[in-house]
């Protein structure tokens, strides 16, 4: 997510792109933090206000996360302005020590990898509805059991791969995101405006049953939405790069920024989460495109647009985890592999078709992205919880402040990664149940 926040920065940016000289207004900032944040992770928020036992209980909990997210954004922000650094792995490296620093390098690559299946898992979602749309007369032809290979959105799927990510992703530097990035933002407000006019034209629209019953919702209910909670809000991994591409790197402009791109996503969640949930009940899909007719010209606009906005972000989400990667071979003594532009170029080449591979292949079998959210948001608690609160703690241990101050904070920092803890170890065994099918 970070070359994803470097090439949108180069966007706004008036300066020359290679003159590398900080020039990011704090509305900038802003506005890449919430492309980071909008994305995938908007489909499945309908499901989670539904699971949470209704809408008031999921608000409840997206505003306690609130917290938390703002205070990581805030924290990572002010251990970079500690550490110089730039990426997220080396203000964790330099603040907490190279045993915490490989851990972190290893979160990340395998929070990529999941967030890649995920994204391939909605595309094939959208693929899925398309091909029915499209080949609607065609498909009443045969029984759901023979529906031919040329219909079937898996055989789409694959197809996709090969002759359009495949290219997009083998070449080192990917420069076209800077022209296509923000396709996210539209797909998300886009979709948002959709559904919230369908709940008023729709003729028959199902009132969630337990909207004003949040008494009976389990905690298990409750905290089962905290990994969607955390896969949508989920812009940490970019802010360290945004915050030292402003030109005020000041804590109090940082906060300003954090505080309101992260209310702006508020309210955007919400607004998808309620309406959703309201529109189809408890026969919401996991994916809330998944739930309207097919053939309907507002929901193929909104499919096409996650669609399109996805396969532009999936080759950066990919050299970015090939970049970490090959890093972390090089760390390990294996510089040889990458010695010579050609030993680099077939390397490079391997380990993306190993990455499209393997991720096809478990977006393909994955029953509905939820199963995939749950494990990213799990995940996710390292970066949103975990790592920023032991930043907090290392870096007040350092700094020289009154030991009451000195105190709430380390309080907070033990509480901030306690909480991850939880989230990560519940929200990883409920996910790893589930996909066993127990």
């Amino acid at each position: 997510m970070e070359e994803l926040a470097r090439e949108s920065i180069s966007l706004l940016s008036r300066s020359d792109w290679n003159s590398g000289e900080p020039s990011l207004s704090s509305l900038g900032a802003i506005f890449i933090t919430l492309k980071s944040a909008l994305g995938a992770g908007l489909l499945n928020f309908p499901w989670a206000f539904n699971k949470a036992g209704g809408t008031h209980m999921a608000v409840l909990v997206e505003l306690i996360s609130l917290i938390f997210l703002i205070s990581g954004l805030v924290i990572l922000g002010y251990a970079s302005s500690l550490t110089n650094q730039s990426t997220y792995q080396g203000v964790v490296r330099e603040m907490c020590g190279p045993a915490i620093g490989k851990l972190c390098s290893v979160c990340y690559i395998f929070n990529l990898f999941m967030i890649s299946v995920a994204f391939l898992r909605v595309v094939e979602d959208q693929l899925e509805k398309l091909c029915e749309s499209l080949h609607s007369n065609e498909m009443l032809k045969f029984s759901e059991t023979s529906i031919p290979w040329y219909l079937d959105s898996r055989f789409f799927m694959t197809l996709l791969c090969l002759v359009i990510i495949l290219p997009l992703s083998i070449p080192k530097e990917i420069s076209f995101q800077k022209y296509t990035s923000i396709l996210g933002t539209m797909a998300a407000c886009y979709l948002t405006v959709m559904i919230i006019v369908k709940y008023y034209v729709m003729e028959h629209t199902v009132v969630y049953k337990n909207e004003f019953s949040s008494s009976t919702a389990s905690w298990a209910s409750m905290f089962s939405v905290v990994p969607t909670i955390c896969f949508g809000f989920q812009c940490h991994e970019a802010c360290i790069a945004i915050y030292c591409s402003m030109k005020t790197k000041c804590l109090s402009h940082w906060v300003l920024v954090s505080v309101v791109s992260m209310l702006i996503c508020l309210l955007i969640y919400s607004l998808t989460g309620l309406y959703g949930s309201l529109t189809f009940g408890e026969a919401v899909a996991a994916d809330i495109l998944m739930s309207y007719p097919g053939d309907d010209i507002a929901v193929i606009i909104a499919r096409l647009l996650f669609g399109v906005s996805i396969i532009t972000i999936y080759p950066i989400i990919l050299l970015l985890g090939r970049s970490v990667i090959q890093e972390t071979l090089v760390e390990w003594q294996q510089k040889s592999l990458f010695e010579t532009a050609s030993c680099e170029r077939v390397w490079r080449i391997i380990i993306t078709i190993l990455w499209i591979i393997v991720t096809l292949i478990i977006a393909l079998f994955v029953p509905d992205i939820s199963k995939v959210i749950s494990v990213i948001g799990g995940i996710s608690a390292f970066f949103i919880f975990i790592f920023p609160g032991l930043c907090l703690i290392f870096a007040v241990e350092a700094e020289s402040i009154n030991p009451k101050s000195k105190s709430c904070l380390i309080v907070w920092g033990i509480l901030s990664v306690v909480c991850g803890a939880f989230i990560f170890g519940q929200s990883t065994t409920t996910a790893v149940i589930e996909l066993l099918g127990y």
